[in-house]
């Protein structure tokens, strides 16, 4: 395992990146024995250092959970990264672009909780339970470390390569329909360029949250009453560049849209 003084090195490099927009070199290439247990330690420090100047946690992400990711990637296990309210943004929002490097975009699901969830042996049902409404969701992925050769331990460290995301269309009730079957149509720019059901991720879409709730509760933590939990990407990931305009349609649970600028 890297030694404290690297790991806040790490840190603080990632947080300059994300001021800069300039990304840092690889953190495998620069640390081969950098471990998940390490990248992880980057990602709680990071968010310390937010959560310092003022940033407020709003909910947390999870990634590559799908197969569509995973071959996008060459990544073959989920990881997960925080949410800041700042980075929730409404459906129509104008994005600027060149606030991100290397942005592309996911269609999901986030489920907003209503009750705390807690690991380590949290289910699909109990996250059912604790879930107030699912809501249409596109995810701005962000890279603050170059791309080329990243690993999971890279894009652990990155947050989840979180950006931003975008909520929109028609909230639902979790028992209100089946989410294994919800399906979207992506378009940039009025061309279609993926589509996906949610099944996709881990089955069923509520089966990655219950999956955070574990992964996290080793550490202390759990998810809570309030935050918005991106359940993971059921698309490829699409790259976005200045004037393009995304939408989705989620069919009844509406549609969802944002303009790069």
């Amino acid at each position: 395992m890297l030694d404290d003084e690297t790991i806040a090195r790490i840190a603080d490099e990632l947080v300059e990146a994300a001021r800069s927009r300039v990304p840092v070199p690889r953190l495998t290439a620069r640390y081969p024995e950098m471990t998940v247990e390490d990248s992880y330690r980057v990602q709680q420090l990071w968010r310390e250092r937010g959560e310092a100047a003022g940033r407020v946690l709003g909910g947390h992400k999870i990634g590559l959970t799908s197969k569509a990711m995973q071959y996008a990637t060459g990544i073959t296990e989920p990881d997960y990264g925080v949410i800041f309210k700042d980075m929730i943004l409404d459906s129509g929002a104008t994005v600027e672009w060149k606030q991100y490097s290397h942005p592309r975009i996911e269609v999901e699901l986030a489920f907003l909780l209503k009750k705390d969830i807690s690991g380590p042996d949290a289910t699909l049902f109990d996250v059912l339970r604790a879930t107030e409404y699912v809501v249409p969701a596109l995810e701005i992925l962000d890279s603050r470390i170059e791309m080329e050769g990243r690993t999971i331990v890279d894009t652990i460290s990155d947050n989840a390569a979180m950006g931003a995301m975008v909520v929109g269309g028609t909230p639902v009730r979790p028992d209100d329909v089946d989410l294994r079957w919800v399906a979207a149509i992506l378009f940039k720019n009025e061309t279609i360029e993926e589509t996906g059901v949610a099944a996709g991720v881990l089955n069923h879409p509520a089966q990655g949250v219950s999956w955070l709730a574990n992964k996290i509760a080793p550490h202390g933590d759990s998810l809570k009453a309030g935050e918005l939990i991106l359940a993971g990407s059921f698309t490829r990931p699409l790259w976005v560049n200045a004037g393009d305009t995304v939408f989705a349609d989620y069919g009844k649970l509406g549609t969802i849209t944002c303009h790069f600028k």
